[in-house]
């Protein structure tokens, strides 16, 4: 459709509405003009969910240092792992698994059961799965409380190298947005998906080194994990805190080429069937 705006003091403009920059990149655009709802989002959400809890925030610390201690107890006494500082080496992965995993589960579950919102007043629709990836930054923040007092604890030194943690913690980001975004274009049209992804992320987190060292695998089978993004990327965030120092390059390579590239697939993924949301929801 196209018209002409007239003004006394302007020269005539024409305004053609079929011109509209590509989808994903306008959606990029009015998700940063929607940031303040962003953290208004983020903030209901840690606040409803801490609301009724009797230990409030503190869950967000003890629920990962509970399933160290578990974990720890099982696998480096039945299993006799006897890796050092064994408490840290699978905290430390643990709470970016949980980063991870919680962040994709709610981006696509906010969609679908409170995408009818769309269906009232416009909004960006990847709103919810950055609010959702919000939300889960705040948990992540929280629970490295109780990894830094393991590490204490357990004699781990506070080495220079942990300065590098936010690079592994945006990588991870990244990668979680993008998929998210990418698993929600699908439960859009099948919920189920929600269901599937979460049998998935459990097979996902077995094959994953965080309970154990990447070591005992023989070393024919070695090369699949090169496949796992999630194992460059916790790679690359555990190793300042367990051992001291940076990942190799080519650690820190696969991370960055699963981040961009899982990033890059969803967004434009998503955003190409944004304006069939509020109609499928």
């Amino acid at each position: 459709m196209t018209g002409h705006l007239t003004s006394p003091l302007t020269t005539p403009m024409i305004y053609d509405s079929a011109r509209r920059p590509p989808s994903w990149w306008e959606e990029m655009v009015e998700a940063w003009r929607y940031r303040d709802l962003i953290v208004q989002l983020v903030s209901r959400d840690i606040k409803s969910r801490y609301k009724r809890s009797v230990l409030g925030v503190a869950w967000t610390m003890l629920n990962p240092l509970m399933m160290m201690i578990v974990l720890s107890l099982v696998f480096s006494h039945l299993f006799r792992v006897t890796l050092p500082h064994y408490p840290v080496y699978v905290l430390s992965a643990l709470v970016l698994w949980n980063f991870f995993a919680q962040s994709t589960t709610a981006a696509m579950n906010q969609l679908v059961w409170g995408g009818a919102l769309l269906n009232r007043i416009y909004l960006p629709r990847t709103i919810f799965a950055l609010s959702a990836l919000g939300t889960g930054l705040v948990n992540l923040v929280l629970a490295l409380v109780p990894l830094a007092l393991i590490m204490a604890l357990t004699g781990v030194p506070f080495r220079p190298a942990l300065i590098w943690l936010p690079v592994p913690v945006l990588l991870t980001a990244m990668f979680a947005l993008g998929l998210g975004l990418a698993l929600s274009t699908l439960a859009i049209s099948f919920p189920d998906v929600v269901d599937m992804y979460q049998v998935a992320l459990m097979a996902w987190y077995f094959l994953t080194p965080i309970l154990y060292p990447a070591e005992i695998l023989p070393e024919t089978w070695r090369w699949v994990l090169n496949l796992n993004p999630m194992h460059h990327l916790v790679e690359v965030f555990r190793a300042p805190i367990h051992a001291g120092w940076m990942a190799g390059p080519n650690t820190h390579l696969g991370a960055i080429v699963a981040a961009v590239g899982m990033l890059v697939i969803g967004w434009i993924l998503f955003t190409s069937r944004a304006d069939e949301i509020a109609y499928r929801i």
